[in-house]
């Protein structure tokens, strides 16, 4: 919408009613006539001059002619360095919404890897404290934690191997819920997903995850692209689905790994 409206003011200051291009004519004294087009003959200049809608004649010596050459070569320039961005952006628009429509109808997460998407596995996430591991159901709170948990996938490593430190994913979202990206950390061998602790008296629960700031757009109903606003260092991670305090989150895990 901003490039359309630019474009309109644009047109508006350089361009007449009859489409020919708004030419200021600079004369040496710091005036300037208005001028549709202009011709040099000789010791005289001839234009055409868009207030008086007709020809006029000049002495060439009154004429700044470098100044109105060089502001006609830069607004050339403005104009095709303009079409070349607004064509590079439609071609943008374009094939993301090629990519966008590649993505399967499944409620899930899925990788940009290079042309393709890859649909990743959810993983299983455990709570987990001294006495028990308790497996999460997706989407499926769990009513009562008992003082202080972590919530963990088993392994210390992903088997999904990411080499690029900014990744790009799409997460199409069963319901609304929120989302995000997660750095996850390590216990007895196991990834952390989020530290999750229960409020005495209140019972308020409270879920710790260590959210990585991202980027998002939404790329159609219940489908949205997410990305990292910086690059990722090497590392666990989890694209999450969630809802504060349900501990109802839902973890497609991958490993950043630079060049392997």
């Amino acid at each position: 919408m901003r490039r359309w409206i630019a474009i309109l003011v644009f047109l508006i200051a350089f361009w007449n009613p009859a489409g020919a291009a708004i030419i200021k004519l600079y004369l040496k004294d710091g005036t300037y006539q208005l001028a549709r087009e202009y011709q040099v003959n000789g010791d005289r200049v001839k234009y055409f001059s868009t207030d008086r809608e007709e020809w006029e004649e000049i002495p060439l010596d009154m004429v700044d002619l470098k100044k109105t050459e060089t502001e006609v070569k830069q607004r050339e320039e403005q104009i095709r360095e303009e079409n070349k961005a607004n064509a590079d952006e439609d071609k943008a628009e374009r094939q993301a919404k090629r990519e966008a429509r590649s993505v399967p109808a499944d409620p899930g997460a899925y990788l940009v890897n290079g042309a393709s998407i890859q649909p990743l596995k959810p993983g299983e996430a455990k709570l987990v404290n001294n006495k028990r591991r308790t497996i999460l159901k997706v989407l499926s709170p769990i009513p009562m934690v008992s003082g202080k948990e972590t919530l963990e996938l088993d392994a210390p490593h992903s088997q999904v191997i990411v080499k690029d430190p900014s990744p790009e994913f799409y997460l199409r979202l069963s319901e609304e819920e929120r989302f995000g990206i997660v750095k996850m950390g390590e216990h007895n061998g196991h990834r952390v997903v989020e530290k999750v602790t229960v409020v005495p008296v209140t019972k308020e629960i409270v879920e710790e995850p260590v959210i990585v700031p991202t980027y998002h757009s939404q790329a159609g109903d219940g489908l949205y692209k997410i990305w990292p606003q910086n690059p990722l260092e090497p590392g666990e991670y989890a694209v999450v689905e969630y809802t504060d305090g349900k501990i109802n989150i839902q973890v497609w895990d991958f490993a950043v790994v630079p060049g392997k």
